[in-house]
């Protein structure tokens, strides 16, 4: 009998130790789920949409938010989480400020590629464009291009095709800024530097 008593005790134990466990996996779980969501997130969210896209009730959400900043801070990381009027997202570390704008300041002064020039003089004289109409001009695939000009804050989706859905560019007033210029209109003529590109230009569009 006595046996059987502790037999039961420690399976107790062992079921309650599991669930303890298992618990601490969810949190870890729950915690990387929330980290996915803010990295992507354009915009900053509140623990209830972010609940509601885990699925799991608000407060869990902001129990494992305030366990995660606090984590961030314990060991000094590089990116931190910022609450702000009950909306969080994730930052960089105002410890590790100078590297981050050293960073950021190369990245302005980095030369376009041939290949970049070229689509953003065709955005910039065509516009509003589609990738395709871009790649129909050029003769070439300009996918990766285009997304290197809008990360760099050049160009920018100004809408939407309304035949096809595709997303139609248009330059930035970074764009207008980085030219010294205060509008489109003060553009010059492409015949004036290139006299054959504007002849060629037609010819792509009317194929």
């Amino acid at each position: 009998m006595t046996s059987m008593i502790m037999k039961g005790k420690k399976a107790q134990m062992s079921e309650e130790v599991q669930d303890i466990y298992t618990e601490l996996l969810n949190i870890d779980y729950l915690q990387a789920g929330i980290e996915a969501i803010l990295f992507v997130a354009d915009e900053p969210l509140s623990a209830v949409d972010i609940a509601t896209h885990l699925d799991v009730p608000a407060p869990t959400v902001v129990q494992a938010l305030e366990q995660l900043k606090r984590e961030y801070e314990e060991r000094e990381s590089g990116i931190e989480l910022r609450c702000i009027d009950e909306q969080w997202r994730m930052s960089t570390s105002l410890s590790i400020k100078l590297y981050v704008e050293k960073y950021v300041r190369a990245g302005q002064v980095a030369r376009l590629t041939q290949a970049s020039l070229e689509t953003l003089a065709v955005i910039a004289y065509k516009q509003p464009v589609s990738r395709a109409r871009i790649s129909a001009i050029r003769g070439v695939n300009v996918d990766g291009v285009v997304k290197t000009l809008e990360s760099r804050g050049l160009i920018e989706v100004s809408s939407t095709d309304p035949d096809t859905q595709a997303n139609l560019y248009k330059t930035t007033h970074l764009f207008l800024d980085k030219l010294g210029l205060n509008s489109l209109a003060e553009l010059p003529e492409i015949s004036s530097f290139v006299p054959d590109l504007e002849q060629a230009v037609e010819i792509q569009e009317g194929l």
